[in-house]
């Protein structure tokens, strides 16, 4: 019945291809039409809960609650930050901080920026000084000009050394190599503060866009004088290098691949030309259909057209072989390609349905952007079985058609069929009739070690080198990567080497301590923590030490100031270390009697009792977020030693760590819940189509053994999991699929025709396996080219979409002709004889 109706199906398409051909050409006109709505992205709630029940979530939202402080208060500000640097120059100087106080006058002439400032608005150095000169803490800008300009610069240093001596919050403003009570820096900066109402959260939302423009044209004017800033505009310039050498090298190269496999596999321009039709139309349709139903591109402008891309090459591939193989010699178009599109037609539906299931499996993931990317995917599947199964035999029909009749001959040999390829995609057959036991068990050997490797995988949230290899710089002509010499990309990083965060979520890491917090060994253990803190390279330093708050270094300053708390402290500190060994539960108290703020930074009290302690930890900005995790996740593990506290640390490292953390372990769920839904699916198609469901649910089989064995290929190449990567792993089922169908939809064919498995299964293999092989290689070889990317995330987006597509082809053509094999021979070859005979009915 399926069949059947495939077959009228394919009957209107290849008799009336002239009309199918109008009728989609003005269906494509309106699809496309839907590109001018695509919103690229969605609303910023779409992912604004997506972690939220990750342990850090959590206990962030615990600290908000019950903990006061700068870094618990809700506030409804965002800053950005401008910077003035010179070479061999004096950032301090009376003439360089005049400078500034002007340039911020400027920019407070532009509404965009008055109208976001929040409060005073801004605060630097010029200010600190300035307010200093005038002798008012409220004076406004032109007061501080003034004020400054009647000063020496003797007097100005003075003010300059008073402002930022040793332990003053403006040295948040100036570099670490600053030394405090100074004159001098070879930098500083100024933090703009603008008002959101989105509220302060653990990624704090970006200054108003008109603003920080206002901000970057500003110091563009005075570049010169060593202005900068690094927000969005200023990385313009930067991604717009990147995307032109991208467009330079990668697309060329890219497409230079596709082309040569392409004539390589058809060996014949028109049929190229005709193939890449469908190719542009499929991402046509997926982008339309995404802007008429509003669905935001997201990650799927990127991601989307590459494996649609692939994917359609496939489907062309399959429909111009078989095409091939059908026709006659002395046949026309029209009878071949109905036969080939009735042949490939139920592989067809069923990988695009099997690939969606995939690629819907990941709405499941708990990002809101990965589930548009699922949602997207899926409908770009689906465009490319309309378009393949309509548009593009009636386009091939139609061309052969005019050409033949003008003369040109237009046979040509399927790929697979010679006298070359023909032995080597056979191999995996005879493989199957000396050994297949043997080719099964080194095969799952191979794949359960690759999913053992799973938890040996190195996981990176983000890959943020952008080093050129020396050998990319060194190609020819136009394909030679530039050095990374952007002055964005110079100031970007001397900004994570020389400062802290201006975002006080990304500048300090919060490790909340509970349990038994009231026992003096608890203090011990924050000490121990805060003295590992000052050993490690991830922990800010400035003047030798790094600035670690905590219960200890609170009652300290407190001590330093109140005499009654002194003696308290004095009194419950019996050996003279600092640290309290009896009455902590009194000392907390007195704490909070003496300095309720600053012990409510601290120190957890609810009920007239003390719950939790926290220690604030100042992270340097210059190194890669995992390594600054890690650190965070030994201090905490030093504080923790024991059982009777646990100690988890909060910032924004380890936000992405847990985040990736929730992203891998729902891997697993997503690639068994599509494996299920895949399996069920095939058993039920399988049956209806070829009455057996149990060869339908083994063609799920080798897509775990592919899984796995990019597992392993992942652990022997050294890709990481990141966030890129987690995602395509569960694309892995998706792209899988498409092989293993094609092989065991042609080997049921096979034997339908009454030819003995072996016979069934070359004929299956050298038949298909010539499509699979070229889309292997087009497809993998797009993607190969990825790796010559200066981005590492980018590389390892190619390296895993070449290793899922190379595993796909060698399980489905050496490994997968077993496992037919001996389920042919032991459970179903009968099965589909007895379904298509008379009388018959299917046994399994």
């Amino acid at each position: 019945m399926i069949r059947d109706t495939l077959n009228r199906l394919v009957d209107v398409v290849t008799d009336r291809n002239r009309a199918v051909l109008v009728v989609m050409l003005l269906l494509t006109a309106g699809v496309a039409g839907g590109i001018t709505q695509l919103q690229m992205q969605g609303s910023a709630q779409t992912d604004s809960d997506a972690f939220g029940d990750t342990q850090v979530a959590q206990k962030a939202d615990y600290m908000s609650r019950h903990y006061g402080g700068e870094e618990n208060r809700t506030a409804n500000t965002t800053r950005s930050s401008v910077y003035v640097r010179t070479d061999g120059g004096n950032v301090l100087s009376k003439d360089s901080l005049v400078a500034s106080l002007r340039y911020q006058r400027a920019v407070r002439d532009n509404e965009s920026v008055a109208g976001a400032l929040a409060g005073d608005g801004v605060l630097g150095v010029s200010n600190v000084v300035g307010k200093r000169a005038a002798g008012d803490p409220s004076a406004g800008l032109d007061a501080q000009i003034r004020a400054l300009d009647g000063l020496s610069d003797r007097e100005v240093r003075q003010l300059v050394a008073d402002s930022l001596a040793e332990g003053s919050a403006a040295l948040q403003l100036v570099p670490d190599s600053y030394e405090p009570g100074t004159a001098s820096a070879e930098s500083r900066r100024m933090v703009f503060e603008f008002e959101t109402a989105d509220g302060a959260t653990n990624r704090a939302p970006a200054p108003p866009a008109d603003a920080q423009r206002a901000l970057y044209e500003a110091a563009q004017e005075r570049s010169e004088a060593g202005y900068f800033t690094t927000g969005d505009h200023a990385a313009a310039s930067y991604y717009r290098q990147q995307n032109a050498d991208t467009a330079e090298l990668i697309l060329p190269a890219a497409l230079l691949f596709i082309l040569a496999v392409l004539g390589f596999a058809y060996r014949d321009l028109v049929d190229v030309v005709v193939g890449f039709v469908g190719v542009v139309v499929s991402v046509l349709w997926m982008f339309g259909i995404l802007g008429w139903l509003s669905i935001p591109a997201g990650m799927t402008a990127i991601i989307g057209p590459v494996l649609i891309t692939g994917l359609s090459i496939d489907y062309g591939l399959h429909v111009f072989m078989r095409y091939r193989e059908q026709r006659g010699a002395d046949e026309g178009v029209r009878r071949p390609m109905g036969r080939a599109l009735s042949s490939v037609g139920v592989a067809f539906v069923l990988v695009t349905v099997t690939a969606g299931v995939g690629f819907l499996a990941n709405i499941t993931s708990p990002m809101g952007v990965i589930r548009q990317l699922g949602v997207g995917i899926t409908l770009g599947v689906v465009s490319a079985l309309v378009v393949f199964t309509t548009l593009v035999p009636a386009l091939k029909v139609s061309v052969d058609g005019l050409l033949e009749r003008v003369g040109f001959n237009r046979r040509k040999p399927a790929l697979g069929k010679g006298r070359y390829l023909r032995p080597v995609l056979g191999a995996g057959v005879a493989a199957a009739r000396k050994a297949a036991p043997v080719v099964i068990v080194l095969a799952v050997v191979a794949g359960a070690g690759g999913a053992v490797a799973w938890t040996d995988i190195d996981r990176q949230a983000y890959q943020t080198s952008s080093d050129v290899a020396e050998w990319k710089t060194e190609l020819p002509g136009p394909l030679a990567w530039e050095a990374t010499d952007d002055p964005y990309y110079r100031h970007q990083q001397y900004v994570e080497d020389a400062y802290q965060s201006a975002d006080r979520n990304r500048r300090m890491t919060m490790i909340l301590v509970e349990g038994e917090v009231t026992d003096p060994a608890a203090l011990d253990r924050v000490a121990a923590g805060v003295e590992d803190a000052n050993g490690r390279d991830a922990v800010f330093e400035r003047g030798g030490g790094a600035a670690v708050v905590s219960p200890l270094s609170v009652m300290r300053s407190v001590a330093a100031t109140d005499r009654e708390f002194a003696e308290t402290l004095r009194a419950a500190d019996t050996d003279g270390d600092g640290v309290p060994e009896r009455d902590v539960e009194a000392v907390y108290a007195a704490l909070y009697d003496a300095a309720p703020e600053r012990a409510s930074q601290v120190l957890e009290r609810r009920g007239g009792e003390f719950r939790s302690l926290r220690v604030l930890v100042p992270v340097e900005q210059g190194l890669e977020v995992d390594d600054r995790a890690e650190a965070m996740h030994g201090i905490a593990a030093t504080v923790e030693a024991g059982e009777a506290l646990t100690a988890t640390p909060v910032g924004q490292a380890t936000f992405a760590n847990a985040e990736l953390g929730q992203m891998a372990d729902g891997i697993v769920r997503t690639m068994l819940l599509a494996l299920g839904v895949i399996g069920i699916m095939l058993a039920i198609s399988y049956r209806l189509t070829e009455g057996s469901a149990t060869l339908g649910a083994l063609t799920v089989v080798p897509i775990g053994l592919v899984i796995g064995l990019v597992l392993g290929g992942m652990y022997l190449s050294g890709t990481p999991v990141t966030f890129v990567t987690a995602l395509l792993m569960s694309l892995i089922v998706g792209l899988g699929v498409d092989y293993n169908i094609h092989v065991s939809d042609r080997f049921a064919q096979e034997l339908d025709r009454g030819h003995a498995p072996v016979a069934a299964l070359r004929n299956a293999v050298t038949g298909t396996g010539g499509a699979l092989l070229g889309s292997t290689l087009t497809s993998g070889g797009a993607f190969g080219t990825l790796l010559l990317h200066v981005s590492p995330q980018i590389r390892a987006f190619g390296m895993l979409v070449v290793l899922g597509l190379s595993l796909s082809f060698v399980v489905s053509v050496f490994v997968f002709p077993s496992m037919l094999l001996i389920w042919a021979r032991r459970v179903g070859a009968s099965s589909l004889v007895e379904a298509d005979s008379p009388g018959g009915t299917p046994s399994d």
